[in-house]
């Protein structure tokens, strides 16, 4: 039986997302961005909390693979470190993640979101039985899956098309950025072409993708970040975590930042940046993150970003000073044309 509750190939506006017609900087409630929230509350009919998941898999960046090393901001828990322990069943850890969660909310329905390292990097049989656990949870109303796009082969692909069919699937895919040369530096371990190839084959089974950026990798421009953000715009993607580089202890950025190779925003440079990002976004592309959320024991620099509410309350007080609504400078560019 399929229980989706809304269409996950309904048509999508991948040129500039705009219309003739002049924007509404508050037609996402009273959001001036297409929030997470927000679209979860109109095709879900409630805000929803992702739980996060160890699906005991491991990362080709890691196991020798593509290197040994990991991407070089990634934590010694593959950037799941709010998961519980993967020896724990599936069904132990959505348990664990609710009793986390029930102290700020009264909800019964919540998203399974497999976080730690690469979680399409197993044999197929596995991940049908940790992905089927999961999905098969009568709490559980959609199914979130991080990875590379280097890890989605036909047998991958045809597992998460018979699992959308049951209930909303979302690959979450990390690219962080589209420039080779930082790519390198990152050792992200595959080509754009690589990503390129991943979008269009989910996008072929109706399955929807979200996209992990980072905002002030180092040697990264204002202008580079926008030219990530005008890639996506031409791309078949229905979602985007705008993530803060975060310097985490442990980490190969730890020890170049700790020699003085970079520094990270202060405050008010990334909220301007983050507002220059959603300008030049779609505005049918969900934001799914403006910030992040760094383990505080961990976390290096920048200290301020673990003030999440305070840094998200100045940031919608920022956009409502700049006038400024998700799409407003494609909207201005379409009037120019």
């Amino acid at each position: 039986m399929n229980t989706r509750t809304y269409d996950s190939n309904r048509p999508q506006e991948i040129s500039c997302g705009l219309t003739c017609k002049k924007e509404n900087p508050l037609r996402w409630g009273e959001r001036r961005y297409y929030a997470l929230d927000y679209y979860l509350k109109q095709n879900f009919g409630e805000k929803l909390y992702k739980i996060s998941l160890n699906g005991g898999c491991s990362c080709p960046n890691r196991d020798g693979t593509c290197g040994t090393r990991g991407c070089i901001f990634c934590s010694e828990g593959g950037s799941g470190d709010f998961a519980a322990s993967s020896s724990l069943s599936v069904a132990d850890q959505l348990a664990y993640g609710k009793d986390l969660v029930r102290p700020k909310y009264n909800g019964h329905n919540y998203i399974a979101y497999f976080q730690a390292y690469t979680n399409t990097y197993a044999p197929v049989e596995h991940l049908r039985k940790i992905f089927t656990e999961a999905i098969s949870h009568p709490d559980i109303v959609a199914l979130s899956i991080g990875t590379r796009p280097d890890c989605l082969g036909d047998d991958v692909l045809e597992l998460l098309d018979s699992l959308n069919q049951i209930k909303p699937v979302w690959v979450e895919l990390g690219l962080q950025t589209i420039h080779e040369d930082t790519a390198r530096y990152i050792r992200r371990g595959y080509p754009l072409s690589c990503f390129d190839t991943a979008v269009k084959n989910l996008r072929a089974g109706g399955i929807e993708v979200i996209v992990h950026t980072i905002l002030g990798l180092p040697g990264e421009s204002r202008k580079d970040i926008l030219e990530t953000m005008a890639y996506l715009n031409a791309m078949d993607i229905q979602g985007i975590k705008l993530q803060l580089l975060h310097v985490l202890r442990g980490t190969d950025l730890a020890a170049d930042h700790e020699a003085g190779l970079f520094r990270t925003y202060e405050r008010d440079e990334y909220l301007n940046l983050v507002i220059d990002c959603l300008e030049h976004l779609r505005p049918d592309i969900v934001i799914h993150r403006v910030t992040g959320d760094g383990p505080k024991d961990l976390l290096i620099a920048p200290l301020w970003a673990s003030r999440k509410r305070e840094v998200l309350n100045l940031l919608h007080h920022r956009m409502k000073e700049r006038a400024s609504f998700q799409g407003k400078a494609l909207e201005a560019l379409s009037r120019s044309q």
